[in-house]
């Protein structure tokens, strides 16, 4: 274990590729935040209110600051050595903060959101004053004041009693820190972006949200009836899942490292693919809340509401892999935008139908891109990134 300043201070291209035990370590807590986020999100499917917008949009803001926190600390374990003490250090304390902000998810908007705000705050502070003490990583002084001041957003956004003010307050907190990352992750004093490690990074956070739907859906059937239409249920959601890992891997998931190192501009590459990768990570995730739905309530009462995650999930995921295409290839297929076509025209089709044959329906849209991408490789050579950036 290096001591601030020692020898391996930049993670070199030569090797460390791959995430330390450290990083596979930080990951499992984000296992349960996403678990933590999806139940709350069921809560909020489960309402029966004919507008969701209210109850999903803290959940929402919720999700989004695990990402922001994740992003950024991957951000710096990109561009330093894993070895260097000053890097466990910012990682060990991002740790404690997400797991004291996933404990609290269930009212962290609500009675605990001083809480939730606390611990997001306390970790980009604490990170700042690190980089201060010691003068390393890229700290400068605009980064400072732009943490301090998401930081007294977040804070000052629990503190107020209405919910509406908080919640811009805390998008306005989230904007700064995303921009703060894009900005701060182009500029990082010089240190070349390990693209393979960055792209290995996106990749396991992915596994993890389709791992995280596999949980939600195994324990929605062991929780309740197991009757034959609710293992049917099980089973599409399984049959989805291997789907979603598919399309995603098909040619520019297998290809995305050579796809940011061979970039022109690796830097730029790499905030736009991890861009792309909210969006796919934000789909997965809805559609293992809508597992839960349609195994729980197969053959129930039509709820339009529960569209949003059924079909909205698939097509946030087709969304981001299509942006992702292009990023890598220059081009989209044509598979993924009848892809989204699908979906929307499905919207009215299954408006009166039960949630499981909504379900059904969106596998088979995604089996569908799935189908095409084999059968437009047959006999193809894998085809190499022609990134445009």
């Amino acid at each position: 274990m290096g001591e601030p300043g020692g020898e391996r201070l930049v993670r070199e291209e030569a090797g460390w590729m791959r995430a330390s035990f450290l990083e596979l370590l930080f990951d499992l807590v984000f296992v349960f935040a996403l678990n933590q986020v999806g139940l709350r999100l069921i809560k909020d499917f489960g309402t029966g209110h004919e507008l969701l917008i209210g109850e999903a949009a803290p959940t929402l803001l919720l999700f989004l600051a695990f990402w922001v926190l994740w992003l950024s600390t991957v951000a710096l374990t990109s561009r330093r050595s894993p070895d260097l003490l000053l890097v466990q250090i910012v990682v060990f304390l991002a740790m404690a903060g997400a797991v004291v902000m996933a404990v609290v998810v269930p009212q962290g908007f609500e009675q605990r959101a001083l809480v939730f705000a606390g611990a997001y705050a306390a970790v980009r502070i604490s990170r700042l004053l690190l980089l201060l003490v010691f003068r390393r990583l890229g700290f400068t002084p605009s980064t400072g004041l732009w943490v301090a001041v998401g930081a007294v957003l977040w804070i000052v956004g629990a503190l107020v009693h209405e919910q509406g003010l908080r919640a811009v307050l805390w998008t306005l907190g989230l904007a700064i820190g995303y921009f703060r990352f894009t900005a701060g992750f182009k500029r990082f004093t010089g240190a070349p972006i390990a693209g393979e490690h960055l792209a290995d990074r996106l990749q396991q956070f992915y596994l993890i949200t389709l791992g995280e739907a596999i949980f939600v859906a195994g324990k929605a059937l062991s929780a309740g009836d197991l009757g034959t239409p609710h293992a049917t249920g099980l089973g599409l959601a399984f049959v989805a899942v291997v789907l979603l890992w598919r399309v995603y891997f098909f040619r520019a998931g297998a290809v995305l490292p050579l796809a940011i190192t061979g970039a022109r501009n690796p830097l730029r590459q790499s905030v736009a693919v991890a861009g792309t990768h909210l969006l796919m990570i934000a789909g997965v995730f809805l559609a293992g809340v809508s597992f839960e739905l349609y195994i729980v309530e197969p053959l129930g009462r039509p709820e339009p509401n529960w569209l949003i995650a059924i079909l909205g999930g698939p097509a946030l995921f087709l969304a981001g892999r299509s942006l992702l295409e292009l990023q890598v290839f220059s081009r989209i297929s044509r598979s993924r935008l009848a892809g989204l076509l699908a979906l929307g025209l499905l919207i009215p089709a299954t408006w009166h139908l039960p949630p499981l044959a909504a379900g059904g329906a969106a596998a088979a849209v995604l089996a569908g891109v799935a189908g095409s991408d084999a059968w437009r490789a047959r006999g193809r050579a894998p085809e190499l990134p022609a990134p445009r950036i």
